[in-house]
């Protein structure tokens, strides 16, 4: 049976920009906002959009990731005719299947993507945080007759030289690729996410295999490919939230944004709701001398101290004394007495002993998975 669009979320990222934060998982099993992991930002869309079968590319530091999404009833996805399938490396005949890049770990799937038989292809990221309507975007490329369709957000052009700029006709068709323009010539950045036509994707990767042309990356070689072919490749302008959360700078940042009450990024939209796979935990404690301002706090929190403008996950304790300002901090943490923690980053299960002061006022500080700082009291 013929499937309209499958997607595949490429979620193998080592994520070496976040540091002590990807040491142990993938970058897209990272904690955000309290309550979700980056990579059911991308998975959310796929099931408010309506597409019910969907790839997962993993690679590095898969465990996290696999039990997090499971069997994807969590998103709606573990029904008769829709699924979640985690696709890793593996050794064949042939050799090492190890992915060697973007459109190397599609072609070393091309059997799966076969056995779902869809007429078009979706390739996500699986480390952005933003809110897509895929459907409308799969409109507008049956909409251009389309072989490939890119979304691209607009951003100032004094930033566009940071990006993979498309550039475009009056019609929105792509006639140009610059990768990190010195001087760039539009500002729609590529946001990394693409609709194929199966049939011309799948006929282009098999060709270069045979041929043993290096077709490994789509911005590197998939798109210039398409584009010295004169295949028909449009953009598809996308004005809404969405930040790549790479670096522990815009990791920071994108939490501090979401509890900035004129955020664009609404994660109490009912139409469009955020899943994720979130175990029980139970009531939050706050005792009377504690006081929390402008932050968000799950469920199963201790707080005897003082919380300002920052974001605790479920299980964390607060003691007497410390103040908490402008930082993420992750589950099951437990922050002693008499601590400073300022524009930091504390990651799942660190212990912060009594009196510490962490201090990011110059530059964003990070603690690791079940890092211990300072004397356990």
């Amino acid at each position: 049976m013929k499937t309209e669009m499958l997607a595949m979320i490429l979620a193998g990222g080592q994520g070496t920009r976040l540091g002590k934060l990807t040491t142990s998982l993938a970058k897209p099993a990272v904690q955000f906002g309290g309550r979700y992991r980056i990579i059911d930002f991308a998975l959310s869309n796929c099931a408010n959009s309506g597409i019910r079968n969907v790839g997962v590319i993993t690679q590095y530091q898969p465990l996290a990731l696999n039990s997090h999404i499971g069997n994807g009833a969590s998103w709606g996805l573990d029904g008769i005719e829709s699924g979640v399938s985690i696709l890793q490396p593996y050794s064949a005949t042939e050799g090492n299947k190890w992915f060697q890049g973007t459109a190397h770990a599609i072609h070393q799937n091309i059997d799966y993507i076969d056995s779902v038989n869809p007429e078009y292809v979706l390739i996500l990221s699986g480390d952005h945080i933003y809110q897509m309507d895929y459907e409308d975007m799969l409109q507008s490329h049956k909409d251009n007759n389309a072989s490939l369709t890119i979304a691209v957000k607009p951003v100032p052009m004094h930033e566009a030289s940071r990006f993979g700029i498309m550039n475009t006709d009056e019609t929105g068709r792509i006639v140009e690729f610059e990768e990190k323009p010195e001087n760039p010539k539009s500002n729609n950045a590529s946001m990394g996410i693409y609709i194929f036509n199966w049939s011309s994707l799948r006929e282009l990767l098999m060709e270069a295999d045979t041929k043993g042309i290096d077709m490994s990356d789509f911005g590197h070689n998939v798109i210039p490919e398409f584009l010295d072919k004169g295949e028909s490749i449009f953009s598809y302008k996308f004005e809404g939230y969405w930040k790549d959360v790479g670096t522990i700078d815009s990791l920071w940042e994108a939490s501090m944004e979401m509890i900035d009450p004129n955020n664009e990024l609404d994660i109490r939209n009912p139409a469009w709701k955020t899943y994720s796979r979130n175990l029980i935990s139970p009531p939050n404690f706050i005792t009377k001398e504690a006081s929390i301002k402008d932050s968000l706090v799950m469920d199963g929190c201790y707080i005897e101290g003082d919380v300002k403008h920052s974001i605790l996950s479920t299980n964390v304790q607060v003691n007497s004394g410390s103040v908490i300002e402008d930082s993420f901090i992750m589950t099951d943490v437990k922050i002693g007495k008499n601590v400073t923690i300022k524009r930091a980053i504390i990651g799942e299960g660190a212990i912060i002993g009594d009196n510490v002061v962490i201090d990011g006022t110059d530059e964003i500080q990070v603690v690791g998975y079940s890092e211990m700082i300072g004397e356990d009291k």
